[in-house]
């Protein structure tokens, strides 16, 4: 294992772009903390790697992966949510507990969030719907990120329609929050419903658009027809 962790992190550190390292602070209020590196080139690194790392035994691969999400670098846990996905055929549903307390513990940024959310999360919500109960629940968390994760774990499955029902139960809790990340990610989540369910998204935004957030609100029209964008959007 440290074989493995002393090679991708050399590998990192020859790859540092300073353009990309320079820029990077741009897209986030919260203070980052990167190598520098292109997203496409931390995935050709992570694919590296795999081959060694699917051999571990799921402890000694979620040890490894919370080594480099503890590093608080960008790009180490964008290398865990490369990584992950690949892993789903081992993984359980009990593991949705270990990934709340990553979540709780070293998720520090929207960009941290979803990668990790979107598919290592996602996809353990399909293979095991039994935990959806417990991800929506992260909703009502006091952590921000923990939060955003209720909804934005759900966007894999609702480019799909699936779990229309829940994902406005959790917008329901997440309504009124002043986060701009929380508003964020569950607009995001009634979007990514909308391409299957614009009728239902379109009418539970309007049924609530009095009270949610403009940014929620815009981000969950994005993809309607101008007429019902302009709808959702009048002030009553």
């Amino acid at each position: 294992m440290n074989s493995i962790l002393s090679g991708l992190r050399a590998d990192l550190k020859v790859s540092i772009d300073e353009k990309t390292k320079q820029s990077a602070q741009h897209f986030f209020k919260e203070q980052i903390k990167v190598y520098g590196i292109k997203t496409a080139t931390v995935g050709k690194i992570a694919k590296k790697y795999w081959p060694e790392v699917e051999l571990l035994g799921k402890q000694e691969l979620f040890g490894l992966c919370e080594e480099l999400l503890r590093s608080g670098y960008m790009e180490e846990a964008f290398v865990v949510s490369n990584w992950l996905p690949e892993y789903i055929e081992n993984l359980e549903a009990a593991d949705i507990t270990t990934f709340k307390r990553w979540i709780e513990s070293y998720i520090d940024n929207w960009a941290k969030c979803d990668s990790f959310c979107n598919h290592t999360v996602g996809d353990l919500i399909q293979k095991y719907p039994e935990i959806v109960g417990e991800v929506k629940s992260w909703a009502k968390s006091q952590n921000r990120w923990l939060k955003r994760a209720s909804a934005v774990s759900f966007i894999v499955p609702a480019k799909r329609g699936n779990f229309l029902k829940d994902a406005f139960e959790i917008c329901d809790v997440l309504l009124l929050d002043g986060d701009d990340m929380v508003q964020k990610g569950y607009g995001w989540l009634l979007k990514e419903e909308s391409r299957m369910h614009q009728k239902e998204v379109f009418d539970y935004v309007v049924k609530h658009r009095k009270d949610m957030p403009r940014t929620a609100l815009r981000y969950a029209i994005e993809l309607m027809p101008k007429e019902l964008k302009a709808e959702a959007m009048k002030k009553e």
